[in-house]
Parts: structure tokens; sequence; C-alpha cells
């Protein structure tokens, strides 16, 4: 009799406890919505070139090295390499892991990625990446065949690469987007397609889901993943929203967790009202404008070059038009770059009266300005509420000081790369450099004669070239930093381009966020993001 009672309660508080599992809500996904400023030009790392598309990268591929949440650079598909005594030969051992689609992820991936990256019939602007690679440059410039490139896989789990000469930041490269593999199984199969929702499959924390043009791009993460288990997230969203404006009423809806920017004449109320999302930190790239050295009156008028410089007084743009700490910019390379100080120009140490007085004298000395023939000049930049505010400021400056009438020209992010990549703008274009890793030689190599697209001012100078180069191949730390010193006054001299200011990142950071560290290349990865 007790029995059948017992047997009887238990039966029925299991049934209690089913309907009170059935009627409990699953656990909630955590789903991260991140603002991404421009839509992608492209998914494909070895065709991409900006930050909107090298966010969503990081989370769907990982490179032989990556970055933690700090930026800090760590190891990647990679456990570990080695280097050769003579500095030459650089063996990675990759982990034992797997494809999104449970293939494995082998060395020749990542030589056939390489060569990929590397052929000229890819046209990709970042094959330069690779150029310390022994025969790579030749190979990229179609001189010698892919397979002399020095790579090789001579097992499923070792990569061994050999180098031209000696190249201290070669491993610090190697976390950039430019240099992932992608699957060469996967690419046989789909060929340009592998890209696309469906086809993709990655080695990184995330999995492609779901692309939406001039919408959204949703990644999942990835089970199969090596470190799966320290991931928090569920799903990651990129939202396209190029108007900072609408970026950040999104935010304030709850509709974000993250924003690409802030718009700058809100920075002094988000300061005072949202102090704790609002996060402003130095940031390791240069905002400043390219002459098309193509075209004249550009390509033979130096002093003329010179003159637009000195009237732009960075001080009004950094203290009333972008008012978030940036630093007045007149070298390209930022200050805080490891073993690296810039060069500064003579008249960076000017007051803003005498270079106005001297850009009035070299624009009439070339034969325009007062007296002289009338100067109209185009300014280009992609299309951006803040980089208008700064060109409409920039192009008052002129007029006022010089009589220079400006024109504004804007272009959709995609349309205005392709642009400024091919010199097809008029006379003056924006240009926005981050640092690719913590060294001067990701903003000097830029400005290489032989660089193509990713030189889009057209610079070509023999003595620059060969102090970088030098620089290159240079192992003594003393000697490569004099090298890379004396490379960036030759081109502060030449002024290809007009250094504005050095950045610093403006982000809203919901306070559900965890994980977010502020450092200098402002990169965070989903993988070591979670919401509470």
């Amino acid at each position: 009799m007790r029995k059948g009672w017992f047997m009887g309660i238990r039966a029925w508080v299991a049934a209690f406890l089913t309907v009170l599992l059935l009627a409990a809500p699953a656990t909630a996904q955590k789903v991260l919505h991140r603002g991404n400023g421009s839509e992608p030009e492209t998914l494909d790392p070895h065709k991409s070139t900006g930050e909107p598309e090298g966010w969503i990268q990081y989370d769907l591929f990982e490179g032989l090295m990556t970055v933690d949440g700090a930026g800090n650079l760590i190891p990647g598909a990679a456990e570990s390499y080695t280097v050769s005594p003579d500095g030459l030969t650089y063996t990675f051992k990759l982990r034992d892991t797997v494809w999104s689609d449970g293939t494995p992820v082998t060395a020749e991936d990542f030589a056939f990625s390489w060569r990929r990256l590397l052929d000229p019939k890819t046209g990709s602007r970042y094959a330069f990446f690779l150029w310390p690679v022994k025969n790579a440059e030749k190979a990229n410039k179609g001189e010698v065949p892919l397979s002399e490139v020095g790579v090789a896989a001579p097992d499923p789990r070792t990569f061994v690469v050999t180098l031209e000469a000696p190249t201290s930041y070669f491993a610090s490269a190697l976390q950039h987007n430019a240099t992932y593999a992608i699957s060469k199984k996967s690419y046989e199969k789909h060929g340009e397609d592998f890209i696309k929702p469906g086809n993709l499959v990655s080695n990184g924390a995330f999995m492609l889901v779901e692309a939406v043009p001039q919408g959204y791009v949703r990644v999942r993460k990835n089970p199969r993943y090596w470190d799966a288990a320290n991931v928090r997230l569920d799903e990651v969203v990129f939202h396209a929203t190029e108007n900072r404006d609408t970026e950040l009423k999104r935010f304030r809806a709850g509709e974000l967790h993250l924003t690409y920017d802030v718009p700058d004449p809100q920075i002094p109320w988000l300061k005072q009202n949202m102090p704790a999302e609002l996060r402003i930190a130095p940031f390791f790239s240069t905002y400043y404008y390219a002459f098309n050295l193509t075209r004249e009156p550009w390509k033979s008028n130096p002093d003329l070059r010179k003159a637009l410089a000195l009237a732009i007084d960075r001080t009004i743009i950094t203290e009333k038009i972008t008012l978030s700490g940036e630093v007045p910019a007149y070298q390209l390379v930022p200050d805080g770059t490891a073993n690296y100080a810039s060069p500064k120009p003579e008249w960076a140490s000017w007051t803003q009266s005498q270079r106005d007085t001297e850009a009035r004298r070299l624009v009439e000395a070339a034969g325009y300005g007062k007296g002289g023939k009338p100067l109209e000049v185009e300014l280009f930049y992609n299309t951006s509420e803040n980089h208008k505010k700064v060109a409409v400021a920039v192009a008052s400056m002129w007029q006022q000081k010089l009589g220079v009438r400006t024109v504004m020209n804007n272009q959709e992010w995609k349309v205005f790369l392709q642009t400024r990549s091919r010199k097809q703008y008029r006379d003056i274009a924006l240009g926005r450099w981050v640092g690719d890793y913590n060294d001067a030689y990701t903003f000097l190599g830029l400005f290489l004669s032989d660089l193509g697209p990713s030189n889009y001012s057209g610079y070509a100078s023999p003595e620059y070239d060969r102090l970088v180069r030098a620089a290159s191949s240079e192992v003594d730390a003393e000697k490569r930093r004099d090298l890379l010193q004396r490379a960036e006054a030759v081109l502060l001299a030449d002024l290809p381009i007009i250094p504005v200011y050095i950045y610093t990142t403006q982000n809203m950071v919901s306070p559900r966020v965890k994980g977010w560290v502020p450092n200098i290349r402002n990169l965070h990865p989903s993988r070591f993001l979670d919401l509470n």
C-alpha cells in the first residue's frame, strides 16, 4: 500500500516537472548586434580592403596568427612556429582543426590561399602583404609562375614559408585578413561563389548564415571551432549603417549593442549624458588627403601641394569639428608607434599665421591666387557626415586664405574604393589608414611606387623606394628605424599627401556588452565578447 502510494506521488511529481519544463521559455540566445559602418565591399578576404569587411572576417576566419580581446598578437590557426637562425624560414605547426563543414584545415589550404592572394588575376590590393616571401613580389607582378613562391606544405599540419630576406614584422602581419586561408576544396567546388551564404565554410569562431545587401550580415557560432567552448555568443549581426546619426538613434533605441562610430557633433552631449556608454580611445590611424599625382597641376607642382597643406588649420578641425581628442598631424606615422618617432616638417612648429602667409606666397608663385589664374579643386570622399564636415571646413579654409574654390564629390563606399584605387578621382581624395600591425612599415609601405592600386596617390620616388625596401630587410633595429625615418622625411618633403589628424576611436558600447577592451588597434573580435 505504502509502495503504491509512493509510486503514485513520484509519477505525479515527474508529470508536474515535465509540465513546468515545457512551459518554461527556452534559454535565450545571445545575439550581439554590431553597427558596422558601410556596406561590406566583399567578404572575400583576398579581395577586401576596408574595415567593414575586416570586422566580419575576424569572426569568420582565423589566420596563422590572430589577436586577443585587447588587440594583442596571439597564435591562431597555427599553435606555434619556429624561425631559422638566418631569419629566412618560418615553420608553422597548424592546430588539428576543421572547417565549419567538418573537412580538415590543412597547410595546403594556406599554400593555395597565399598563391591566390598573389595571383595577378585575383587583383588583390593587399597582395603586397606577402611580398617578403621568396618570389612573391615577382609572382604578383606576373614575372614568375606562382609555383615558385616560397610556400610549402610538407604534411597537412606543417606550413613552411621562405622569405627573400629577414623581415622583422612578418609574423605580426599574419593576423591580417588578407593572409587568411580559405578552403581549397570549397573554392574548387564553387569558384568565386565560395563566399556566398550556404557555400562559405570558415575556420573562425563563427559561420556565415545570411548576407542582406545594404542590410546586415548574420554569423552564427561555429560548433567545430577549436575553442568553441569559450565562445559565449550564439550569433552576431553586423548592421550596415553609413549615416552615423541613424546608427546612434538605433543604439539609443536598443537595436544595436555597439556602434561603428559616433557623429562628431553629438560627442559633447554624449560625454555629459551617456558617459558610461561612450568609449573614446587612441587609435593607430591617420586621416589624410591624397593628391592625384598622375594629373596636373599636382604632378609637377610640389609647391602648390604644399600651399594647400599649410593652409589647413588642424587645431580648428580637431577642437571644433571632430571633438574627440584627435591630435593634429603633420606626419604620416602616428606617435606611439613601436620603436619609432616620426620626423616633423619644419613648418609643423610654425604658428598658423606663419603657415597661411607662406601658403599665399606659394600659391601666387605658382601662378594662382591673387592676380593669377583661378584654382578649382575637387575634394573626393566616401559618403559620411563626419567626412563631409571636415571637408567643408577644409574647403572654407582654402577659399578664405587662398581663393581656392572647392567642389565636393562623395560616393558610396564600394564605388569610392574603386574610383580611388584606379586613380580616377580628379584632384584630392580622402585617405585613412589603420595600421595593420604595430610597426611604422605598415604606413610607409603604402607609398612604394610599384604598389599599384594601393598607392592611390600615384607617388613615385626612387629614393623613398630605396629607403623603405632597405628597411624591410634590415635586422638591426636602430638602423631599420633610421631608414624608415629618412623615408618618411622624403615623403613629407614631397607631400603626395596632406596629413590632417591622428584618429581616436569613438564607439557606443551597451552596458550589456562584456569583454570590450579599448586598444590602439580598435580590434574587438566577437569571440571575446559576451552579453549579460
